[in-house]
């Protein structure tokens, strides 16, 4: 990790710069930030910051994931799960597989890096996606839809990425293998997410300090992650759910009166300090890419992505549309078209192991796929939203 205190402050000041010009122009925030990235990382005195796996999985991450999930309403979020979890389930193994279909017979690629490509591009991003849909206003089930959604597909795409790792390390892995370490590695991070929330919960019953109380929720979001991670199991699994227990619960009186509030100010903040170093660091990578040389293989990827986000998504809800839990066309278009792709996608584009054939390829692929989500489809979600009628009209 090479982000020191000087390089982190300047990205800082650059990131409240380009908030201020994003809101002035109307434009999304993700977007200013990665097309900034890509201006200083052309300068004579740009600063030399590599976006590494480990920035992102150790630092970046957790707060990310752990305060999305904190502000999940779980009562809200419990009637429509079983749609979420379709989605989250259900619709990215589709997603991958359709992917991965898609790359090994029509850009010629390994079944081994199809399939890890399919995997980790099949999650859509919940920093990427919550920022926009809150930037653009909307509101109701199709904010709650989208948000959890985007949450709970990350946890469905690094299990499977472990798994996917397994096989790339040259490790054999019978049907029954698969099925085996796939419970293990779901209910171990379900049980790390839930045992860390579960001790903080009883930390925090014995303070009214919200000094005290920022600090355990800081220790609950990077110590559910470090601990899985520890175990060989999913991170962003467990701080998921450690973040979904810690926000549910707490609004039941563990938090004090004012360490609520201080909770949710410091995690609103910090979510947007790590959003900014992602974005921008994201765009000064984009701008060292050389997206000519296969440009097409790029083209058909992001072509074949956005295919399969759609076989993920209308096929999913198809299955309630008899039901109460029916969900609208339109709601439908913006499911598909608003599933924006980021960290995630390139955090684990950069944990594959450097001796896996075509990395370099699927990495510049990853990060092409998701330059054309944050410019074409970050751009577009909002004015779709309006022409819709999910958010009001500009002025």
């Amino acid at each position: 990790m090479n982000l020191s205190f000087e390089k982190g402050a300047l990205l800082l000041l650059i990131s409240a710069v380009v908030a201020m010009l994003s809101r002035r122009l109307r434009l999304p925030y993700s977007v200013g930030l990665v097309a900034a990235g890509i201006v200083v990382a052309l300068l004579p005195f740009s600063p030399q910051v590599s976006l590494t796996k480990e920035l992102l999985f150790t630092a970046l991450l957790p707060p990310l994931i752990f305060e999305a999930a904190f502000q999940l309403n779980w009562k809200q979020l419990r009637v429509d799960l079983p749609v979420v979890l379709v989605l989250a389930t259900v619709g990215v193994v589709l997603s991958a597989g359709v992917t991965a279909v898609g790359m090994h017979y029509l850009a010629g690629w390994q079944w081994l890096n199809a399939l890890v490509f399919g995997v980790l591009i099949a999650a859509t991003d919940p920093v990427s996606v919550i920022a926009t849909f809150k930037e653009a206003k909307a509101q109701g089930r199709l904010l709650l839809i989208v948000e959890s959604e985007s949450l709970f597909n990350d946890g469905t795409a690094a299990v499977l990425f472990a798994i996917c790792l397994e096989l790339a390390l040259g490790r054999s892995l019978t049907p029954l293998g698969v099925t085996t370490k796939l419970l293990v590695i779901t209910g171990g991070s379900l049980l790390c997410g839930a045992i860390i929330a579960g001790a903080v919960l009883l930390l925090m019953g014995h303070t009214d300090d919200h000094l005290v109380e920022i600090t355990f929720t800081t220790v609950a979001a990077y110590g559910s992650f470090l601990l899985a991670e520890y175990l060989h199991l999913s991170g962003v699994l467990a701080t998921l759910v450690a973040g979904l227990i810690l926000g549910n619960t707490g609004a039941l009186g563990v938090f004090s009166d004012r360490g609520r509030e201080a909770v949710e100010t410091f995690w609103e903040y910090a979510a947007f300090v790590a959003n900014s170093l992602v974005f921008l660091l994201i765009g000064m990578h984009e701008a060292r890419q050389n997206f000519l040389t296969g440009w097409a293989s790029i083209a058909l990827a992001i072509l074949i992505v956005t295919l399969a986000r759609a076989i993920a998504v209308y096929p999913c809800c198809a299955v309630f549309r008899p039901s109460s839990l029916r969900v609208s066309l339109r709601h439908q278009h913006v499911l598909f078209w608003g599933g924006l792709r980021g960290a995630l996608a390139l955090a684990l584009a950069l944990a594959l192991p450097p001796d896996l054939p075509q990395r370099a390829s699927i990495i510049t692929v990853s990060f092409a796929v998701v330059a054309f989500s944050v410019f074409v489809q970050g751009l577009t979600l909002t004015p779709l939203l309006r022409k819709f009628g999910e958010i009001p009209k500009a002025r």
